[in-house]
């Protein structure tokens, strides 16, 4: 399994951890301090299973999708062979660090990452998710121009590579953000717009750029990104260069993992062509729509939403991971008094989670997150593929059992096992585990 913690500029670890756990399988570890006033996202595994405290920040108004921590699980162990994603989905045994925020690049960040590398690897951490980390016309790094250039405000070319060099001491390894949507231009070119890349390696011309947003190039394949130059990946010459890229990202400057940025742009089976071409130990996608509502009233049923996720991940040929947008936006209407929710009408978790656990990284708006439940999860032997069997799930309690060897609950209902084979191994407000 993955967690995400945010690493608050200059805070040590461990960082202060919120107790919440979410299906045996995934052990979140998600942290975030009100250093920016901002709240941060724990996630689940793909199953549901521990016990859960959520906070919300009402301040959390920065964009979403930079503002979470996500929890991933894989299917297959880590080892240090470079299993390639197309034979191996990891086996929910890990555990993944977001290793930054949407203001991490205003403090000097891979120099303070680098210091932080032996407590995340002493914490359990094996895999930390880094931001894009090539030039980009924004600070934060999604809006990128130059993709061979290693400087940005996080930092330098050098910097970048002491951080990843000790990570790889520390066996932490590293995903990069991988942002191929969209990408600006530094000359205008066809209609007055910059949709030229002159100066700069891959120096594409017009018919990089789809039709939609500007360009010379065919009909976007996925959503448009406004605003911006959108990258067209049915050119040959793209995918040629992109591959290229991503190679030299994989292979030359140490990256391990990687996450496909706003997904929705591109056809998936691009994302196939990309993973199978440069073979990333594990990939995830970020294809996020909206959950399906009447009015504003977050509907039972969504089942539509959770599909258009499942048919995205078949599109990379099962290659590919995807983030639980359906678990996230479910959960956050459950934990205000509606636990309910939390059982589809097949009795399964009503996300990715339950339809393909093996392929949902769940996430959440959280606070901070406990520690505890690491080691729960590892010493009970809790994976992406354990059984979860819901036993409650009423309007005020949550109740599972994962794997036959930990039970959970959360809310304000009254619920304990009856058998004395279990035994208490954690507790906080409003949730409790036991374990065998």
């Amino acid at each position: 399994m993955a967690s995400i913690v945010v690493i608050p500029p200059g805070d040590p670890l461990p960082l202060k951890f919120l107790n919440f756990l979410i299906k045996g399988k995934l052990i979140l570890a998600l942290v975030l301090y009100n250093t920016w006033s901002i709240s941060i996202l724990l996630l689940m595994e793909w199953n549901w299973g521990l016990g859960v405290e959520i906070f919300k920040n009402d301040q959390s108004n920065l964009q979403e999708r930079f503002l979470y921590t996500i929890s991933m699980l894989y299917d297959t162990e880590f080892n240090n062979n470079n299993q390639q994603n197309d034979t191996a989905i990891r086996n929910g045994k890990e555990v993944l660090l977001q290793a930054f925020n949407w203001e991490s690049h205003k403090h000097d960040w891979w120099r303070n990452l680098e210091k932080k590398v032996p407590d995340i690897a002493k914490s359990g951490f094996t895999s930390a998710w880094l931001p894009p980390p090539t030039h980009s016309f924004s600070p934060e790094g999604y809006l990128p121009q130059n993709l061979y250039s290693l400087n940005s405000p996080y930092g330098s070319e050098h910097l970048l590579k002491a951080l990843l060099n000790k990570m790889k001491i520390h066996k932490v390894r590293a995903m990069a953000d991988i942002v191929i949507n969209h990408r600006v231009g530094t000359a205008k070119g066809h209609g007055g717009m910059y949709n030229r890349y002159d100066g700069i390696p891959i120096a594409w011309d017009e018919r990089a750029v789809t039709a939609c947003t500007g360009g010379k190039g065919n009909k976007s394949t996925g959503d448009n990104f406004h605003g911006v130059p959108n990258i067209d990946h049915s050119q040959n010459f793209v995918r040629k260069d992109i591959i290229d890229w991503l190679r030299w990202l994989r292979n030359t400057v140490g990256f391990q993992d990687f996450r496909f940025d706003f997904a929705r742009g591109y056809s998936p089976k691009y994302v196939k062509e990309y993973i199978e071409s440069v073979k990333p130990i594990f990939s995830v996608g970020e294809y996020w729509d909206s959950c399906n509502y009447r009015g504003s009233y977050l509907e039972y049923n969504q089942d539509s939403h959770r599909q258009r996720i499942i048919d995205w991940i078949d599109g990379t040929g099962q290659l590919s991971a995807a983030f639980d947008f359906t678990t996230k936006g479910i959960l956050q209407e459950a934990v205000k008094g509606e636990l309910w929710r939390l059982r589809d009408p097949q009795g399964k978790p009503p996300g990715v989670m339950g339809w393909w656990s093996s392929r949902a990284v769940t996430f959440l708006d959280n606070h901070d997150t406990g520690s505890t439940q690491i080691d729960i999860r590892r010493v009970q032997g809790i994976n992406s593929r354990s059984s979860i069997k819901i036993i409650e799930a009423q309007p005020n309690l949550y109740a599972a059992n994962i794997g036959d060897k930990i039970l959970m609950k959360i809310g304000d209902g009254s619920w304990c096992p009856s058998g004395k084979e279990w035994t208490l191994a954690t507790s906080g407000h409003r949730y409790a585990v036991w374990k065998k």
